[in-house]
């Protein structure tokens, strides 16, 4: 049940497993001369375990960026007395000789390399360390392993060099890996004679030689009584080849699919072939002929094919070879052919293009070793997801997430994987998922900003963050997202789409968080990238989203970050304010963007003597007549000025604008503004207005702090109530109203503040027994 494998907890072997692998030497080991990893003397255990510990630790270091990998890793499991492997799955650039040969003492049952690239024919040699216990091995796509460095006596004649002067290894057999009976040789470099090297191996059950060009398989039939499983994927077949496969009557599974877009092949699929493997192959319970072309009309007549209901029984099979099979098929794979199309076809599972089932069997069936087919499977997903409603969002969710796990480094499946999960994350679909597999799609999705500067990569990214609550649900990762997206903004040639996004999410994710996550964001260069954008657009003249952003997201990084307000001022945050407003006199969401981050800037005590300018006093004074973005920014003015008057009357150093001027002003503009407007605003915490309120040396000061707590608490009463009572404002209110030096009208308001709060703490006490 995919619904509840998605939602269930991880084991507690897994999370062990993380853990002690990210704490390797707080728990299993110490180090050695500070560099090399030991096992603790005392430390005994058993395969179940370090298999887990093995393969976990090439899963972490693939899709985990932070994660750091060990030199010494896999010296740990070097001695079977204290450290036990039997089946391990290693894969690309993370394994090389060294680490096959620290373990070449373990007694391995299971060993599958895939795409290990780094390893050459040192690594052949350790192979046969693991010959008399080695029952399953894959060396798919390890396509330097049968090559050697170059002989430095010289070459001999015959033998063949790769351009990095390594030469082919050819005396390499199988011999002595007497218990062998599953192996993957896909995609083996040309010039290994296959049949040379698999002849020691007397019983066979599943082959796969994916990629290979071989004109004669005769030498199959000597395993005609042993092969359950054969796989010739893209190799180009002939009458021979058929007639040798039709041979191996115990197959149970035949794959001789293709990449039609790969290259070209001579074969063509008959109603013939078909037959005969129909006939002969009485075993068949899998068989994929994904990417043929058929020579023939295979098909049953069209009247006859549509009627009655789906069925997947063979003798209703709209393909007429397959009115010969004894039951239906586990699995046919039609991907990529007409035949998909059709009504009844005698399999379980069907790949195709057909419909959803058929493309998520595909996606499935191909990610691991067919990267080109899958992203092809994915795009067709990527549609279905965007025209249509998917009906098996779970399973399509975590075979996309698979793939891009799988194949980090491949760019095709980069695109339309982080596309699909576009659709896949959407609000519609936002119900079905659980918190894990939310954070798999974000773990993916950075995984993808990491790996590919490339636009249609990094914008599919970013979309698909859009789909979040920001900041609670990337919280768990919240540095690398913050690092990942101003590495974007920071580029010197950027796409206007991805900017916008990248400024939105920025944004989205300094709003509502702690300040301690602020001043980390702060450090990582926030505040001087967003004034960069800012100097950007103001050079363009340009007053669009990205600025708005930028300015609106200097305005949350600021709130009650003094580190952050200063950062704004090193770096001549001010210069670019008086710019800004004087370039785009009529942009009143950015003038309140602005003033909203001065207000932050204002509120640190340090910070304002470098406010206190001729230059800036008459710029907030006449914004305190704005009535731009209505009350806000001639109330985030005040605000301003509120705080810098707090200061008392020897802190104006200026002689022009007066001093009392200001404050005639300051009263007029908040006698203007009606009491219940609605805010476009959001405060945390009241401290900063209510330090404001036990002073007697700038009455506008504290009457501005009475009136934005009165309006909040009046239009906001279920919000700000609380707070305020929370964080001790009614006790300063009743000893402000004592004071002598306040205004009759600030206490009045004061008063109705109280109220208020009393007034919300009566209808919401909790009166159940």
């Amino acid at each position: 049940n995919v619904n509840m494998a998605s939602d269930s907890p991880e084991s507690l072997m897994t999370l062990c497993t993380d853990y002690c692998l990210r704490n390797l030497e707080g728990t299993l080991c110490y180090l050695l001369d500070n560099e090399t990893l030991r096992l603790h003397p005392d430390i005994f255990l058993p395969s179940e375990i370090c298999d887990k510990l093995v393969n976990e630790y090439v899963e972490l270091v693939k899709t985990d960026s932070i994660f750091e990998p060990h030199e010494s890793f896999f010296t740990l499991f070097s001695d079977p007395r204290s450290t036990r492997l039997a089946r391990i799955h290693l894969r690309e650039q993370i394994v090389q000789d060294q680490d096959l040969e620290a373990i070449r003492k373990q007694d391995l049952v299971e060993l599958y390399l895939t795409n290990c690239e780094k390893l050459t024919a040192k690594s052949l040699q350790t192979l046969v360390s693991f010959s008399h216990t080695l029952i399953s091995l894959s060396l798919f796509g390890c396509c330097n392993i049968f090559y050697e460095e170059e002989n430095p006596g010289g070459c001999e004649d015959d033998c063949l060099v790769n351009p990095t002067r390594q030469v082919l290894v050819k005396d390499f057999t199988f011999e002595g890996f007497s218990r062998l009976r599953f192996l993957n040789l896909g995609r083996l470099i040309e010039g290994v004679n296959v049949e040379t090297l698999l002849r020691p191996l007397a019983s066979l059950a599943a082959l796969d030689l994916s990629g290979i060009q071989l004109n004669d398989v005769g030498f199959l039939t000597q395993w005609k009584d042993t092969l359950v499983s054969l796989v010739l994927y893209n190799m180009d077949l002939s009458e021979e080849h058929i007639q040798v496969i039709a041979q191996l009557r115990k197959l149970r599974h035949l794959d001789i699919s293709r990449d039609h877009l790969s290259s070209y092949y001579k074969f063509k699929l008959t109603r013939r072939v078909l037959n005969l493997f129909v006939e002969n192959l009485v075993n068949l319970t899998s068989l994929d002929i994904s990417g043929h072309t058929m020579l023939e009309n295979c098909t049953i007549p069209s009247m006859e094919e549509k009627m009655g209901q789906t069925s997947i029984e063979p003798d209703k099979s709209s393909i007429a070879p397959f009115r010969g099979l004894k039951r239906p098929l586990q699995f046919l794979g039609l991907f990529e052919t007409s035949l998909c199309r059709l009504t009844h076809i005698p399999a379980y599972k069907v790949s195709g293009d057909k419909n959803e089932e058929q493309v998520l069997n595909a996606i499935e069936a191909y990610t691991e070793h067919r990267p080109e087919i899958t992203s092809r499977a994915i795009n067709l997903l990527f549609d279905i997801a965007r025209i249509e409603r998917c009906s098996q969002l779970l399973r399509a969710l975590q075979l996309v997430i698979t793939a891009l796990r799988c194949h980090k480094d491949d760019k095709n499946i980069q695109v339309t994987g982080s596309a699909a999960l576009f659709y896949l994350t959407n609000s519609e679909y936002r119900m079905e998922q659980s918190v894990k597999l939310r954070r798999q799609v974000i773990q993916v999705v950075l995984n993808g900003m990491e790996s590919y500067q490339e636009v249609t990569v990094q914008r599919n990214c970013c979309l698909t963050l859009c789909n979040f609550s920001i900041p609670e649900e990337l919280e768990f990762q919240y540095r690398r997202v913050n690092e990942l997206l101003l590495n974007i903004l920071n580029q010197s040639r950027q796409d206007e789409s991805i900017q916008r996004i990248a400024v939105h999410l920025c944004n989205a994710l300094v709003c509502q968080v702690d300040n301690d996550h602020k001043e980390a964001v702060g450090k990582m260069g926030f505040v001087m990238t967003m004034l960069k954008l800012i100097q950007k657009k103001l050079a363009d003249k340009t007053c669009d989203q990205v600025m708005e952003f930028s300015w609106s997201a200097l305005w949350n990084i600021t709130d009650e970050t003094p580190d952050n307000c200063e950062m704004f001022l090193n770096y001549s945050g001010m210069k670019l304010f008086l710019e800004c407003l004087k370039e785009f006199p009529e942009k009143q969401e950015l003038h309140r963007n602005m003033l909203g981050l001065l207000g932050n800037v204002a509120e640190v005590k340090e910070l304002r003597p470098q406010l206190m300018t001729s230059q800036f006093i008459s710029v907030f004074s006449n914004l305190l007549e704005s009535k731009a973005d209505g009350i806000e920014v001639s109330y985030n003015a005040c605000g301003v000025l509120s705080h810098i008057m707090f200061d008392g009357p020897e802190a104006w150093g200026i002689c022009e604008p007066h001093r009392e001027e200001v404050v005639k002003r300051m009263w007029a503009a908040i006698q203007s503004w009606d009491i219940n407007s609605r805010r476009n605003i959001n405060y945390r915490s009241f401290e900063p207005i209510l330090r404001l309120l036990p002073q007697g040396i700038s009455p506008v000061s504290q009457h501005w702090a009475t009136w934005a707590l009165y309006n909040l608490v009046s239009v906001y009463p279920d919000k700000y109530c609380p707070l305020l009572i929370k964080e001790g404002g009614i006790p300063l209110l009743k000893d402000m109203i004592r004071m002598a030096s306040a205004r009759q009208e600030t206490k009045e308001m004061a008063r109705k503040v109280i109220e208020h709060c009393g007034n919300f703490k009566e209808e919401n006490m909790d009166t159940s027994r």
